[in-house]
């Protein structure tokens, strides 16, 4: 019995003198947290206050009736324009599109006096709102046909070095105009330059506008129209009665549509009008 008890002694004092101590853990060292601070989000727009930034203007009546913008204060006269107001407004709402073009094959159309009228009546729903802007840079009208002589440029901002709000006027709460008081330099080449779709989202951004309304260069006068027409959603083409020939209409529509919507032809300056398309209610 004592030999066992020996021997377990024995073993007992082996086991604990050939036992390895377990080292130390070692402490995990923390690394220092590096805390990247989140970039701060942009402000949000404020349309409304934007739209009221811009310098209002009150047009002259008389200079309107003579430069026949007759959709300034509706009534019969503006019957037509608000009849093609609500089918664009129809229109484009149904396919979401925000940019129409008006051009016309050659000079003295009317394709201004279109815009301006459209322009006015689309001014009368207080719901939508509209930018008129000036793309026709070789023979500028918006600013004389409203009156308006501050030296405003829209070639200046489609090319970057000036700002929209430094160059367009305000109507009312909902009409904005941006034109050109002289001739811009080399017109075809700004309006196809890179810059321009920046700005034009640019300004969407700023204003949301229903829509943008671009007074166009004439399609056969020079390239410049067809340079720019590729940036809009749709376009009208404006023929004058008696004047634009049928081939003349045909060329500009295949031209139109194969960068563009074309949405149908504006017949202008008609002297003589089927009493079935009279308003007489108006008295």
């Amino acid at each position: 019995m004592e030999k066992i008890q020996s021997a377990i002694a024995k073993a007992r004092a082996e086991r604990e003198g050939h036992a390895i101590a377990t080292p130390p853990t070692r402490r995990a060292t923390k690394a220092a947290a590096v805390v990247v601070p989140e970039p701060e989000a942009a402000p949000p727009i404020d349309v409304a206050a934007n739209w009221a930034a811009l310098p209002q203007v009150d047009p002259n009546a008389r200079t309107l009736q003579r430069n026949r913008i007759v959709a300034y204060h509706g009534g019969k006269d503006a019957v037509h324009f608000d009849v093609m107001r609500t089918k664009l407004l129809q229109q484009m709402r149904a396919n979401n599109w925000r940019r129409l073009a008006i051009t016309s094959p050659g000079a003295g159309c009317g394709k201004s006096t279109t815009c301006m009228n459209l322009a006015f009546s689309l001014a009368r729903q207080p719901d939508v709102r509209t930018i008129l802007a000036e793309v026709d840079l070789r023979r500028p009208s918006l600013a004389k046909m409203l009156g308006l002589r501050s030296p405003h440029s829209f070639a200046n901002v489609l090319d970057g070095s000036a700002r929209f709000e430094d160059n367009a006027v305000r109507y009312g709460s909902n009409l904005a105009f941006a034109t050109n008081l002289s001739v811009a330099k080399n017109p075809s080449e700004l309006l196809q330059g890179q810059k321009v779709s920046q700005v034009l989202a640019d300004i969407e951004a700023w204003y949301e506008p229903t829509l943008t309304i671009f007074d166009m260069p004439p399609m056969l006068v020079s390239d410049d129209a067809m340079a720019f027409v590729g940036k809009v959603d749709c376009v009208l083409l404006v023929a004058a009665a008696e004047t634009t020939t049928i081939q003349e209409v045909d060329v500009c529509e295949r031209d139109l549509a194969s960068q563009t919507n074309v949405l149908g032809v504006v017949l202008n300056k008609c002297r003589y009008m089927d009493r079935k398309y009279g308003y007489s209610y108006y008295g």
